[in-house]
């Protein structure tokens, strides 16, 4: 069975890890047996998925991973890599307790902050190791050249810190020049001095991909590809001086094709008028998709083969192709906007060269909401879906965490989330008893949200009236109630909303981010709080650290824990109109889905709906009535996964 059958996806991001193990097996060949190598990961990997990335480097030889960050080593170590991680930018104080935590290795550029590492790994009784980042030329990151002998003899005195190694970075390595053997001078010189005073640093690495291709000479004692990693070349000089192959490809499919007559206008602002008959399809991609607005009128796909033009300008989540030329283009045909079909290829460069950009973005941005397709050998070995980053909270050893990852391992061994919940379920209650270990599922989930203009009688300033839509969402779901008073909250930033999420007894959260015009305690109203069609009082409101709370309950709620109960809440709250977009999320596994979206009388129009759905059956049967709403609907057989939703966006 091909790919092609395998994948129920609209669009996709193929990484080939055999691609990616032959280029290592490249780079070592050119390296020699003496150097060793790091693999950068920063930025997911440019977009390749920096978990898996890593673990194909590590398998294939490389001595250390180099990331931008704090949290992108804390990814990678929680995720379960436990080989060297460096911080290639500048480490901030901030990140100090997460460098301690998590074993990760600085990047040192100022002794400010070596002084500072050194007073915290004194406490924590440790012997940190760090390398120290030297700016020959980049005028970035790093020491000065003229300060760094003496910044790096006092760090060498702090008695936790253990300088590991020592580096620079190219400013133009990807050409020959003089600057960069000025850069390379200036380094040599310092390592000299440093080496005359009796300080050997082991690591010594300046090279990147670019210096690993035009300068093999200046590689040291490790060298940091990146680009040239994932198959693409620093630039035209330097294709010849190795054999790569590109990683990632960009794939979607054809949605629809149809037929327009001579004159008419595709697209925002009518940038492409058809001159003839011509048969249009569309593309479920767009800027949202990393799929560049540049591009319109001049990008292209690879269908059945073929080059074909994009035709008119690319929207958020969609663009069009002018298929005339092939007749035979259909509903469901792949569609590759980078990568291989047949004879033809997209490369990374060309689209760049297209938008004026480097293929370091490109990578980067290409298909970041897209599902991450791994192939060994040409067969699917694994999917991540597009929200496959590790969300690590402040302390990941939580209960709550742990639990969370021991269900995420029965459902993937049980290829099934439904009975991977079961197992859970009963293994806690044999191991733990019953207490606090009930599983958090929903059924029939509905969310039914109405749009409608905000009236005098509402009471609010004219000024709200005019910049903002009043919405009112009605939520209703089967689930088993835990507490006889719980809390509906409303957060004011994203850090108010967390807070609710680890609260058990926040029953319903809602993000209130509509400017400073708002104020909680009168635009965001709980209507209604029903328990199998039963009113449930509100007993109090309160403002908090984390956000308005309002409290619902009753004693006659007792009768009815942990039993399912058919739970209702109404809000009601404001909407910015210049913020033309609504999202509903599911946050917790749910069988049986329906969201509507009803926007009738607001002077909304031409709504879409940006499904993120993830599933059994992620695909949603959508109806529509023009002018009126949107529905998105799943059976109440079919599961959907944590975290989906669908994002409505219009124009007005």
């Amino acid at each position: 069975m091909s790919v092609k059958e395998r994948l129920k996806y609209r669009s996709w991001v193929e990484v080939d890890l055999g691609r990616f193990a032959a280029n290592w097996e490249e780079m070592k060949r050119l390296v020699g047996p003496g150097v060793k190598i790091m693999q950068v990961v920063k930025a997911d990997a440019y977009g390749h998925g920096a978990i898996e990335i890593s673990n194909v480097a590590l398998k294939n030889g490389a001595s250390c991973l180099g990331v931008a960050n704090a949290d992108e080593g804390v990814q990678l170590r929680v995720s379960g890599v436990t080989a060297p991680i460096l911080i290639l930018s500048p480490a901030t104080a901030s990140e100090i307790g997460q460098i301690i935590k998590y074993n990760l290795i600085p990047s040192v550029s100022d002794p400010g902050f070596a002084g500072e590492l050194q007073k915290r790994a004194r406490r924590a009784g440790i012997r940190a190791p760090i390398h120290i980042e030297v700016d020959t030329g980049m005028g970035r990151g790093g020491t000065m050249q003229a300060e760094a002998f003496q910044a790096i003899r006092e760090i060498a005195s702090y008695p936790n810190l253990v300088i590991e190694g020592i580096f620079t970075h190219f400013s133009e390595s990807e050409i020959l020049s003089f600057y960069n053997d000025q850069q390379w001078r200036a380094f040599q010189e310092l390592l000299e001095r440093l080496s005359d005073h009796g300080l050997h640093i082991p690591l010594r690495h300046i090279s990147n991909s670019g210096a690993i291709l035009n300068y093999p000479q200046f590689n040291l004692d490790m060298v940091r590809p990146g680009l040239m990693s994932y198959g693409i070349y620093p630039s035209v000089e330097t294709r010849g001086k190795a054999a790569l192959l590109p990683v990632m490809s960009f794939k979607t499919r054809v949605v629809l094709v149809k037929e327009f007559p001579s004159g008419y206008g595709i697209g925002y602002g009518r940038t492409f008028i058809t001159r003839r008959p011509t048969r249009i399809a569309t593309l479920p991609v767009g800027y949202g998709d990393g799929f560049g607005w540049l591009l319109s009128n001049q990008g292209e796909a690879l269908i059945r083969g073929r080059r074909i033009p994009i035709a008119g300008q690319i929207s958020m989540d969609m663009c069009t192709l002018d298929v005339s030329g092939l007749p035979e283009c259909a509903i469901g045909d792949e569609a590759v906007l980078m990568g291989e079909q047949g004879e033809e290829r997209i490369t990374a460069d060309e689209i760049a060269a297209k938008v004026r950009s480097i293929s370091y973005e490109i990578l980067c941005a290409l298909g970041k909401q897209a599902p991450r397709v791994f192939l060994q050998k040409g067969r699917t070995g694994r999917v991540e879906p597009c929200l496959r980053r590790i969300f690590i909270p402040d302390e990941e050893k939580s209960i709550a965490r742990i639990d969370a990852i021991i269900r995420r391992c029965f459902q993937t061994r049980a290829k099934n989330e439904e009975l991977g919940d079961a197992i859970y379920y009963e293994m806690f209650e044999t191991l733990f008893g019953k207490e606090d270990r009930q599983l958090e599922l929903r059924a029939d989930f509905c969310y039914d949200i109405r749009v409608t203009e905000t009236a005098p009688e509402d009471g609010v300033p004219e000024s709200i009236r005019r910049d903002y839509f009043k919405v009112t969402t009605h939520v209703e779901y089967t689930k088993a109630i835990r507490n006889t008073e719980f809390m509906i909250g409303c957060a004011l930033d994203n850090e108010q909303l967390a807070a609710f999420f680890e609260d058990k007894r926040c029953e319903y959260r809602w993000l209130l981010n509509g400017g400073e015009d708002l104020a909680a305690e009168r635009d965001f109203r709980v209507n209604r709080i029903r328990i199998d069609r039963e009113d449930v009082p509100i007993i109090r409101t309160e403002n908090t650290k984390r956000g308005y709370e309002v409290w619902c309950g009753a004693e006659k709620l007792k009768k009815k824990l942990n039993r399912q109960v058919r739970m209702e809440i109404e809000i009601e709250t404001k909407k910015l109109k210049a913020n033309r977009l609504f999202s509903a999320y599911i946050v917790y596994p749910t069988r049986g889905m329906e969201i509507s979206f009803h926007y009738g009388g607001t002077g909304i129009r031409n709504v879409r709906d940006v499904g993120f759905f993830a599933g059994k059956h992620p695909y949603p049967e959508v109806t529509r009535k023009e002018g009126k709403s949107v529905t998105l609907k799943l059976g109440s057989e079919a599961w959907i996964f944590p975290t989906s939703g669908v994002t409505f966006i219009w124009d007005l």
